[in-house]
């Protein structure tokens, strides 16, 4: 079996989301998009992210909704293809509203960078060259 992973996000505007996301170059699907949760596609390989306003996706759980403002529940990262994609990215969200959480990070085989969406969520964006890693000891 080839796994699907669906990640869901509480927001508080969809329209809003939705642009952000749309300004960094993500699509939806369609199919799975309403008013109340919008189906982003990370990858074609299966990978996405739910968009649910809070009242939708309190009805997912009886726990309190975390503040992504005020605390941080989850770090989502995703991989990229190269630097110049980790910082084009990067720039894309902040030219949208977002807000970056810290400076790049270069480890030499692995460099990394981030930003936080209108949501308070924190993305952080990698790129990995594994033939360059460190060996294992």
């Amino acid at each position: 079996m080839n796994r699907q992973i669906f990640v869901n996000l509480p927001i508080k505007n969809m329209e809003r989301s939705q642009a952000f996301f749309k300004s960094l170059g993500f699509s939806f699907n369609p199919q799975f998009t309403n008013e109340q949760g919008a189906c982003m596609v990370v990858s074609e390989n299966h990978n996405y992210v739910m968009l649910l306003v809070e009242s939708f996706f309190a009805t997912f759980t009886k726990k309190p909704i975390s503040d992504a403002t005020q605390a941080t529940e989850v770090l989502i990262c995703l991989s990229c293809e190269s630097r110049a994609e980790v910082d084009a990215l990067v720039k894309k969200a902040l030219a949208a509203g977002g807000t970056s959480p810290n400076p790049p990070q270069d480890h030499g085989f692995m460099y990394g960078h981030g930003f936080t969406d209108l949501d308070g969520h924190i993305w952080e964006l990698v790129y990995m060259d594994a033939s360059a890693a460190p060996p294992q000891a």
